[in-house]
């Protein structure tokens, strides 16, 4: 009898771990969703300007890039990302992106891809005194 109890017991126990354990589990990203990192920032000039922001593969791999612009419009022309194995990637914007806006989602082509840099064409719309900030984020 207290065989049979403390198999019980065990058992009891064993499966109450279990479902704690399993409530605490790691759920999956739906797809499209994953983690945006700001993978760095420039102040734009007030006309047609070329600028580059150095990424790296302490960062990662990316699956996807966005622009976001803050304190002034920017119209944008073109980028060229360029890829951890020397491949490169023009992607035509030609956009103009309001201030508080950003782009579209750039999916990029392939896996999840190493960025050693992004290279940006694009002239500016602000005629304010303050320049717009342009930032560049990718999806993990």
């Amino acid at each position: 009898m207290k065989k049979i109890i403390s198999v019980m017991l065990h058992f009891s126990l064993l499966f109450f771990l279990t479902l704690f354990i399993s409530s605490y589990s790691i759920k999956p990203t739906p797809a499209g969703q994953g983690k945006w990192e700001k993978l760095g920032e420039r102040k734009v000039n007030f006309s047609a300007d070329r600028d580059e922001i150095h990424v790296g593969r302490m960062e990662g791999t990316f699956d996807a890039l966005k622009i976001k612009v803050r304190k002034g419009a920017i119209n944008m022309h073109k980028m060229v990302v360029h890829f951890g194995n020397g491949d490169s990637k023009e992607i035509e914007l030609r956009n103009d992106i309001p201030a508080g806006g950003e782009s579209r989602v750039i999916d990029l082509p392939g896996n999840n891809r190493v960025i050693t840099k992004v290279v940006f064409w694009y002239d500016t719309k602000n005629r304010a005194i303050r320049r717009a900030e342009l930032e560049l984020w990718g999806r993990h």
